[in-house]
């Protein structure tokens, strides 16, 4: 049974994204089958991370009972699957948590994990896709606003009694102005799964419309993402070559 995973932020510009489009690849490289659905219906940005933002049909059409699930899945060179939300304005909407989890069941057939790409925040449009995700994926920045809003998040994935899976802080780059991480842990009470550094190779990755997991792949973001898979699926993980002996002597 696939594991249906809302990956989540309190705010914007976090890298959640960047997140889904990542793990999506890391997961892949494990033999993993892996869905990642693009859920943010307002703002849709998958498709620009990946390289192929314009599709003839979308998750909306799905939700408004225009095209079966079969007809919105697309193949990525990285061994995931994609099903894409349409960028137009007139195709904006919110879904209904009901329908959004009918449609998850049947896109989750034969898969291992369902990743869903989340609006930003707390709105009603964010909301609807952790209230029908089984666990959920919080993505944050080691500063206290973005804390601030993932601990909202948080909160609200209770209440709907949505499982977490943990913590992905992302563009750590070891700053003083960056909270400890055994106070991001205490002050969220959410157990951290994943650390993604501050990378060039990302921003270098986003600009050329690939993961980074595959456009440099030695890269210490790229092995951060790796591991981070490697604990989703409770396998050990260790980077090779250089930065295997680099990661040893840091411990």
């Amino acid at each position: 049974m696939a594991r249906i995973i809302a990956v989540a932020s309190g705010k914007g510009g976090v890298g959640k994204t960047t997140v889904v489009a990542n793990l999506s690849a890391a997961l892949a490289r494990f033999n993993r089958s892996v869905i990642a659905v693009d859920a943010n219906l307002t703002a849709s940005n998958l498709g620009m991370h990946l390289g192929i933002p314009l599709y003839p049909k979308t998750l909306q059409d799905v939700l408004n009972r225009k095209a079966s699930v079969r007809d919105v899945v697309y193949y990525h060179e990285d061994g995931f699957r994609v099903i894409p939300a349409d960028v137009s304005l007139s195709k904006v909407m919110i879904p209904r948590a009901d329908r959004l989890l009918e449609s998850l069941y049947r896109i989750s057939e034969g898969a291992d994990f369902v990743l869903i790409d989340c609006a930003a925040g707390i709105g009603s449009e964010a909301l609807e896709a952790v209230r029908a995700a089984d666990e959920i994926l919080v993505v944050t920045n080691p500063e206290m606003p973005a804390l601030m809003d993932a601990l909202k998040v948080a909160r609200s994935a209770e209440m709907y009694e949505t499982r977490s899976a943990g913590v992905v802080l992302n563009r750590v780059n070891g700053g003083p102005h960056e909270v400890p991480e055994s106070e991001v842990e205490g002050f969220l009470e959410q157990h951290i799964i994943g650390r993604i550094p501050e990378s060039r190779h990302v921003k270098a990755s986003i600009a050329a419309r690939r993961p980074a997991v595959s456009a440099y792949p030695r890269s210490p973001a790229a092995e951060s993402f790796m591991k981070l898979a490697a604990e989703l699926i409770g396998e050990e993980y260790r980077p090779s070559g250089m930065l295997s002996r680099i990661f040893g002597w840091f411990g």
